[in-house]
């Protein structure tokens, strides 16, 4: 008996976990690597990305292709569905200039919008590295460096991390500014035009959205950083009415801080989404046709809604599918709130015109009244007609 309990099964259960725990996020890496091609690089996920997916955390569809690096783009040209969006080169190239005259001369003109008296003086440490996770930790090394000189820092183009439903993001901000009291600013930098103090809305929003994402990651580095302290407000910096001379408005950025970071956390890790999958899925065009690309994208599932025709490449191939089945998220996330259990636009004919549905249900019954009224209105334009 003795013999058994010291030679047994007791003893043995740490070797047994221990093995499979060291390489626990090798299959995960590997299959990340067999959906989008093994042959292909991982497209990046930017901040401008990583925005819209955080506006639309329920789309697994796009939270695992994502996080895996497929891009997108080059699927939706597979699938028979590119995206219709996208910057022009001229709009590149104009915006490149842009930022170039900013930050000519090590950023004075962009310094001085920040109020700084002497820029000249400012530090411009050196960010580069080899590699994204080389560039990440030199630019926690100078934001560091930097909140302990006590002088002003420009940082051009550092290099954040950012984990994204359990993969790393790595987002590159257009600059970080550093100021003496260890404040820390991001920086955005748009080609749109400000007319008279104010540009377009929805431009700004879209800034805003991303601006925040780079504060959210900015607040995982000065967390370890002693009198560090990284602000919610924001500089965008646009061209001024129709010249090419910069001029800077402050944005609070709060509320799309609260909203992304809710939504971050909301979204499924990527290797569960993974595990989902059935073996031998991929997402690689080189590798398999139209019809089982579209087969494998069909096997996650996505929450389309009319605002990602301009936010994801996928759009309408997803619209497509979903005007197919006859989804109500066709017609916007509102009216889909509103219909409540009605998913389908036929059974939404159906309740309205009596066919089905449970007439005590507040959404039923207020359709039934619209088709009545709908029924009397085009019958007494009939008559005043006749």
């Amino acid at each position: 008996m003795n013999a058994t309990l010291g030679s047994g099964p007791e003893p043995t259960p740490p070797p047994v976990h221990s093995e499979p725990a060291a390489p626990a996020h090798v299959p995960v890496r590997q299959r990340l690597a067999e959906l989008r091609g093994a042959a292909v690089a991982p497209h990046p996920l930017d901040a401008r990305a990583l925005a819209a997916l955080a506006a639309n955390p329920g789309c697994e569809r796009r939270t695992l292709l994502d996080g895996a690096g497929v891009n997108k783009a080059v699927l939706a040209q597979a699938l028979g569905s590119p995206a219709a969006f996208g910057q022009s080169q001229f709009a590149f190239m104009r915006g490149n200039a842009f930022e170039a005259r900013v930050k000519s001369d090590g950023g004075m003109e962009l310094l001085r919008l920040l109020g700084v008296e002497d820029p000249s003086g400012a530090l411009t440490p050196d960010v580069s590295a080899a590699g994204p996770e080389g560039r990440t930790a030199r630019t926690a090394l100078a934001l560091r460096e930097a909140t302990a000189a006590k002088a002003w820092t420009l940082l051009d183009h550092p290099m954040l991390a950012l984990e994204v439903a359990g993969t790393p993001a790595y987002l590159e901000p257009d600059a970080v500014v550093v100021h003496p009291d260890g404040h820390w600013t991001a920086v955005e930098i748009k080609s749109f035009p400000m007319l008279d103090g104010s540009a377009d809305a929805a431009k700004v929003g879209a800034a805003a959205r991303q601006a925040a994402v780079y504060v959210l990651a900015l607040e995982r580095v000065a967390a370890k950083v002693a009198g560090a302290e990284v602000g919610h407000r924001v500089l965008l910096v646009c061209p001024k009415d129709f010249s090419n001379l910069p001029t800077g408005a402050v944005l609070d950025v709060r509320k799309q801080l609260s909203v992304t970071r809710r939504q971050l956390t909301r979204m499924r890790r990527i290797e569960d989404l993974a595990a989902a999958l059935p073996e031998g899925t991929t997402f690689d065009p080189s590798s398999c046709s139209a019809e089982e690309l579209a087969a494998a994208v069909e096997t996650v599932d996505a929450a389309y809604a009319p605002e990602c025709l301009a936010a994801c490449e996928l759009a309408f191939h997803c619209r497509e599918r979903a005007r197919g089945a006859g989804a109500v998220e066709a017609l916007g996330r509102s009216v889909r709130g509103e219909l409540g259990g009605l998913t389908t636009v036929e059974a939404v004919l159906d309740a309205a015109e009596g066919l089905s549905g449970d007439p005590t249900d507040p959404t039923v019954a207020a359709l039934r009244r619209a088709a009545t009224l709908r029924a009397e209105a085009l019958g007494a334009a009939a008559g005043a007609g006749a």
